[in-house]
Parts: C-alpha cells; sequence; structure tokens
C-alpha cells in the first residue's frame, strides 16, 4: 500500500454489486458520487483495459480517489483524478515522483500514467504490502520520553530521506507523518502532487530547508521542541545546510500555531476527520470513524433527548444534564446544555453554545497531547443563525476524580505525582486556563489526570493574561483541601507558581 489516510479508511457504502461483476464507472459518475461511490467499481483506462478498485483508502469528493484496486490481475495502489481540472494534478503527481527517483529518493514504482476513456486520469503504483506508515508507527512510541532512543529510531530514517530530498533542491508541501512509508526495512516517500522543485540537483538554502523541516517536527509533541540536538543528525547526514537551532524553534513553533489554527477550523467542517450538517433547524460535526455508530443518536433532536433520559444520569442542573449512555456496549457521556429560563435563551440567541466551545477546547488539549476524553459529537438546536440548546457525546472515562482518589493525609504515589505535574507543566507551557478547576473536574484513570468540563477553557495569547487566570485555577484547585493536609502542602510545592 503506498497511500495514507489520516482518520483511517474511508467506509465503504455497499451497492448491489457487492454480489455480483463490478459497476461501470465514469469520471462523472465518480465525481457526483461524493465520499462513498458503490464498491466494487471498474473504469476503462484509455487503452481499453478495465481498472476494478476494490477498496477505497482515501476520497476528495468530486476530486480524487485513492484505493487498492486490481489491472490485468495484479493489484495497485491507484488513483484516480476525475475532477474538472484533473489534469494538471495528474501531471504535477507524475513529475514529482519522477523528480523523487531522479534525487534517489525511494518512492513506489509507476506502473501506468494514463488517461481514462471517458475523461479523467489514473496513475497506478505498486501496492505495497504490508507496510506501515511512519504515523502509525510513530503512534506506538508517541507517548514515550522525549528523547526515547526507540522513538528516534522510528523518526530517524524518515528525517534522512526528508534530508535526501532538500539535498536534491526539492520540498514535500504536503509534509506529514502519513507520507512517509515503511515497507520491508525501507522507508518510501508517497504522494508525489506534494513535491516541488525548488533548485533540482542543488541543495536548498538553510531558509527554505528549515522551513520545509519544520513543518515535519511540528507535528511531534512540542516536548520534543527541546531535542533537536538528538533530532537532527540523521537530517544533516544527509543536508548539512539549516538554521541555528533558534531559528529552528521559532519556526516549529510558528508552524505548529498554523497546524492548531487550520484543525481547529476544521472540527466543524466538512473534510477528511469530520462529517458536519448544518440547517436552519440543526448544526452537527461528528468525527467520520464514528458517524455511523451513533447515527441511531445523532437521528434527531429527540433522539438526544431520549439517549440523556435513559442512559445513567450524573447530573441534571439548571443549565447541564449529564448521563453515561451505552452504545454499541461501548459507554460514553452525553452532556446536554439547557436552557433553564427565558432570559437565559436570550443570553445565548447568537453566542457559540458551550457544548461548541468544549469542543473546540478538547480538540485543543488533544492537538498538545493534554489528556481529555476525546468528543465524537456535538449537536446545536438551531432557529436560523440563533443558537438554543446543545448536546456533546465524548469518550466515557470511568476512573475516579481527584477529590475522591487522592487521600487528604498524605501524599500522591510517584505514578499520580508525575501525571499531576505532566498536567500542569503542559498547560503552563501552552498558556491555558481552566476557569473552574475543582477537583472533581479532574480524573485520574490509572495512569493519567484527565481534564473535564471545558466550557471555560481559554488559551492566552499574552503571559500576563495567563499569569491572572492561573493565579485563580490555582487558588480554586487547592481550596479542595484543608490548608493543613499533607496533600494540599505537597501541591503548593509541585504546581507552577502564581506569578505577579
Amino acid at each position: 500500500m503506498a497511500e495514507t489516510r489520516r482518520g483511517g479508511p474511508v467506509p465503504r457504502r455497499m451497492g448491489a454489486a457487492e454480489t455480483g461483476l463490478p459497476v461501470a464507472s465514469d469520471a462523472a459518475t465518480l465525481r457526483a458520487a461524493g465520499r462513498q461511490p458503490p464498491l466494487p467499481f471498474c473504469v476503462a483506462l484509455a487503452d481499453g483495459r478495465p481498472l476494478t478498485m476494490h477498496r477505497l483508502l482515501r476520497v476528495l469528493p468530486g476530486k480524487r480517489l485513492v484505493g487498492e484496486a486490481e489491472l490485468d490481475g495484479r493489484r495497485v495502489l491507484a488513483k484516480l483524478f476525475v475532477g474538472r481540472r484533473c489534469e494538471k494534478h495528474w501531471r504535477h503527481e507524475r513529475g514529482g515522483l519522477d523528480a523523487l527517483r531522479q534525487a534517489d529518493v525511494s518512492t513506489p514504482e509507476l506502473v501506468v500514467a494514463t488517461a481514462m476513456a471517458a475523461g479523467g486520469y489514473a496513475l497506478l503504483t505498486v501496492f505495497l504490502e504490508p507496510a506501515q506508515s511512519l504515523a502509525e508507527a510513530w503512534a506506538e512510541v508517541s507517548e514515550r520520553a522525549a528523547g526515547d532512543a526507540e522513538a528516534l529510531a522510528v523518526l530517524a530514517p524518515a528525517l534522512g530521506m526528508l534530508g535526501r530530498l532538500h539535498a536534491a533542491g526539492l520540498v514535500q508541501d504536503d509534509l506529514h507523518l502519513g507520507n512517509f512509508l515503511r515497507h520491508q526495512g525501507r522507508m518510501l516517500v508517497v504522494d508525489g502532487d506534494a513535491v516541488r522543485v525548488i533548485s533540482r540537483g542543488q541543495r536548498l538554502p538553510p531558509a527554505d530547508a528549515g522551513a520545509n523541516l519544520a513543518v515535519l517536527l511540528a507535528q511531534l509533541p512540542p516536548v520534543w521542541d527541546g531535542q533537536l540536538a538528538a533530532l537532527l543528525p540523521a537530517y544533516t547526514a544527509e543536508q548539512p545546510l539549516l538554521p541555528e537551532q533558534a531559528v529552528m524553534r521559532r519556526n516549529i513553533e510558528r508552524v505548529r500555531a498554523w497546524r492548531l489554527g487550520d484543525f481547529l477550523a476544521k472540527t466543524v467542517r466538512e473534510c477528511t476527520l469530520f462529517a458536519v450538517e448544518h440547517t436552519s433547524a440543526r448544526f452537527s460535526a461528528v468525527r467520520r470513524e464514528e458517524a455511523e455508530t451513533l447515527a441511531p443518536v445523532l437521528a434527531s433532536l429527540a433522539s438526544l433527548d431520549s439517549a440523556v433520559a435513559s442512559g445513567r444520569v450524573f447530573k441534571d442542573g439548571g443549565t447541564t444534564t449529564v448521563a453515561r449512555i451505552v452504545v454499541n456496549a461501548r459507554p460514553l457521556l452525553i452532556k446536554r446544555y439547557n436552557l433553564k429560563n427565558l432570559r437565559h435563551a436570550f443570553g445565548r440567541l447568537w453566542r457559540p453554545s458551550r457544548a461548541w466551545h468544549s469542543w473546540r477546547e478538547a480538540h485543543r488539549l488533544l492537538f498538545f497531547g493534554i489528556p481529555t476524553p476525546r468528543p465524537l459529537a456535538l449537536v446545536e438546536e438551531r432557529c436560523g443563525p440563533l443558537r438554543r440548546r446543545a448536546w456533546l457525546i465524548c469518550e466515557y472515562c470511568p476512573g475516579p476524580n481527584l477529590l475522591n482518589h487522592l487521600a487528604a493525609d498524605c501524599e500522591p504515589s510517584p505514578a499520580e505525582a508525575n501525571a499531576i505535574r505532566d498536567l500542569f507543566g503542559a498547560l503552563r507551557r501552552h498558556r491555558i486556563s481552566h476557569g473552574d478547576l475543582k477537583a472533581t473536574n479532574l480524573l485520574w484513570d490509572g495512569e493519567r489526570v484527565l481534564l473535564i468540563d471545558l466550557d471555560g477553557v481559554v488559551q492566552h495569547r499574552s503571559v500576563a493574561a495567563y499569569e491572572r487566570a492561573w493565579r485563580r485555577d490555582r487558588a480554586r484547585l487547592l481550596r479542595n483541601w484543608p490548608s493543613a493536609c499533607a496533600l494540599r502542602r505537597w501541591l503548593d510545592e509541585q504546581l507552577p507558581a502564581a506569578c505577579g
């Protein structure tokens, strides 16, 4: 396999063709089919040979489909370009693969690049199996300590490959971990469409090389920013020209800030990761891989209310109702944000709901690697542009909160102490305040401390604003325990100081 997709495989939509021969298709049909054309389907290449698509790995609706296919009895990775201006992208993809090969950068072997008989273009490469993307390999070691030898060993081949790319005067404009593939001990670069020639055959200038390398390094957890001395040797063995490390760190911070903004915008619009529906009566966003499972719950506002009513209710207040529900034998948490009276309803009409804010901030925390239950779906009741009630569904954490879990008369265990320090260290690095830091909003899952109830979470632009908010958060957390107890004394010593 030589194409990966962030967020997992595209779900297949079964059609009548599943029990018979592939359905004949063409570029216009595939362009109109959206994200899930019936499988299997067959398209004719310009020379008349049939190409049968069996499994989709990635779909850009109306533009491109990527998947496992068969040509002349051979498995191939097929990219079908079906958009109205697809020839440009097809030529760019082919040119990028040619540039990689000329630079001696490993990339999957090209089988054929041709037009399709009824419009559109196809680019076929060998199907590599077994293969693992760097994103998948990194996920297995990403929680190890920054600088861990095994984690470095996972990253080093990709860094060396990128160095070779830059030494040949090329950059990868869509540089993410999924565009590196490990196969039979080799690292390969995929996605030729994103390869751009800057200075063919000549090393990139340090500024260009550093800027492109920063795009890759910004996808590592921020705690790795201090490990450039360990990360860079694999790269500089191929391409020694780089800016100073201080400049590299600034580049990484800039790229990470851009990636965060881009990601948060995607959480509320239709894209590969999220399925979004927006009507005059409601707005909904759901993680695409969860859409089928949650469909019965999300079917209507009534079904959401029914799920809340039938669940185990933990809280039923004027402004929020929280319940544990079970969907396909999987426990989930659903939180409904109520309107307690007419005045409250008028006050919420124009503002994003607290569910919207919690959805966004949960994704922000997870982007930075800060533990919180994974948000799965957001629904807002709408009346045109006006907002009313809202619902948030997230994973359920069965662990106890810290008020119940920690004993006031002794210090936390080493594992608990490290988890507490890690959480508040990360929040401080990113200048994130909680706004209601009660011990009941901190859950222990056996390994980590998870932050919940994110209605008031803010990432501050200025240090001064963050320090003011942190003083309030810190004081609120300490008030959970008597002033003379051992736990409070330990927290007071270990938590970041309240400055100013």
